[in-house]
């Protein structure tokens, strides 16, 4: 495995694939590498002819009050991960090589990136994206691979490749769970014994309105109600938001009529976790 921390020679790498007409799959993440990232290296691996993974911790996607100082940073671990499984390219840029002095050019989703997370967290998704349209550029791979736990993230970034016409297939990978239906996470590296009990809450509360959905119940305002009540059982948990959307334009749906996305967000302690599934 190649290791690269400029620009430059990440685009030489990549312009040597692209010259050998191999197809190039990128995985983007921010480290602290687990199953959920490993298995969309794998589904890059069964598609392309060449994976690159990313490693960045993007100070532009958090907020003045959040995690990016104790944000987990395992290189070492991660890169001997991504060795065991075969990737050809690991582009690990710091912040001053990806954002240098002056720079002052975003890349925003208007309409989108306010909504679920974006609510709660303003610019959170213009970080997002500015770095996904930066490492795209770099990079040029053919496909690059998201995972579902991120589901607004992948319909921003789907909008966006869309919008800037850039030639990249993008391609979004079931959540990975643990045994016990916690969405796997990095930050679930921050939750002591007792948090990590009270986080299974959310699985829990999404579990819920998909055996009401099952039993018949298509009205969006009964499916929240009955999602939240199952969150508001544990005092220790505080809620972010519960919602059911249209999966393409985050909108609120008031029947399940098609496919609908519900996700929620919630504080364990100090940590927000995110997690959603799709209905049907």
């Amino acid at each position: 495995m190649k290791i690269y921390k400029t620009i430059a020679d990440m685009r030489a790498a990549s312009r040597t694939a692209r010259y050998t007409g191999k197809r190039l799959g990128l995985v983007p993440t921010m480290g602290a590498l687990h199953e959920g990232h490993l298995s969309l290296v794998r589904a890059a691996r069964a598609k392309c002819d060449g994976v690159a993974v990313s490693i960045f911790v993007n100070p532009l996607q958090f907020g003045p009050s959040e995690d990016l100082a104790k944000y987990p940073r395992t290189f070492e671990r991660d890169r001997e991960l991504l060795e065991k499984e075969g990737v050809d390219i690991l582009f690990a840029p710091t912040p001053e090589e990806m954002y240098p002095t002056g720079a002052v050019t975003y890349v925003t989703v208007e309409g989108l990136s306010e909504k679920l997370c974006g609510k709660s967290r303003p610019g959170h998704f213009r970080g997002v994206t500015t770095v996904v349209a930066k490492l795209f550029h770099i990079v040029e791979p053919d496909a690059a691979f998201f995972g579902q736990k991120d589901a607004a993230q992948a319909t921003i970034i789907r909008r966006m490749v869309q919008d800037l016409n850039l030639p990249v297939e993008i391609a979004v990978c079931p959540i990975v769970r643990e045994p016990d239906g916690l969405a796997m996470s990095s930050r679930n590296a921050y939750l002591s014994p007792q948090e990590r009990k009270s986080a299974l809450v959310l699985h829990r509360a999404l579990t819920e309105v998909k055996n009401r959905f099952d039993q018949g119940e298509r009205n969006a305002i009964n499916l929240i109600a009955a999602g939240t009540q199952v969150l508001t059982q544990d005092p220790t948990v505080r809620l972010d938001y519960f919602e059911i959307v249209n999966p393409v334009t985050l909108d609120p749906v008031p029947e399940l009529t098609s496919c609908a996305l519900v996700a929620g967000a919630a504080f364990v302690g100090n940590t927000r976790l995110i997690d959603n599934i799709l209905l049907p």
